[in-house]
């Protein structure tokens, strides 16, 4: 069994063009053995937002904190604290924090990608 702390975790900077105050941390993962999945934890600033972006695989989406909009081909949804995400192969996606703290949400993704 592993078990880390958020605290113990490095913070990676999403610093490209089409992200804006976001940063990484990956809670669990190949590094740790993990063989089928990786938890990721994001963190978006105040007015900031992931890239909008698509991909082949599936990802799930679950927030812990904060208040935003999940940004879709579809249109844009309401996300709060306890709100889940499914992100289907494919879908065009980005998450856009509209409150005045900070979004948090993990991401777990399949390995590898």
């Amino acid at each position: 069994m592993i078990i880390k702390h958020i605290r113990d975790v490095v913070k990676e900077p999403i610093d490209a063009k089409g992200a804006k105050g976001v940063v990484k941390q990956v809670m669990l993962g190949p590094e740790d053995g993990t063989p089928n999945f990786t938890m990721r934890r994001f963190t978006v600033e105040p007015g900031g937002y992931t890239f909008y972006h698509t991909h082949n695989f599936e990802h799930e989406v679950y927030v812990l904190a904060g208040k935003g909009v999940a940004r879709s081909d579809r249109g844009e949804t309401e996300i709060i604290a306890d709100t889940a995400v499914l992100v289907m192969p494919n879908d065009v996606h980005q998450f856009v924090n509209t409150g005045e703290e900070s979004l948090i949400f993990l991401c777990i993704i399949p390995n590898p990608v």
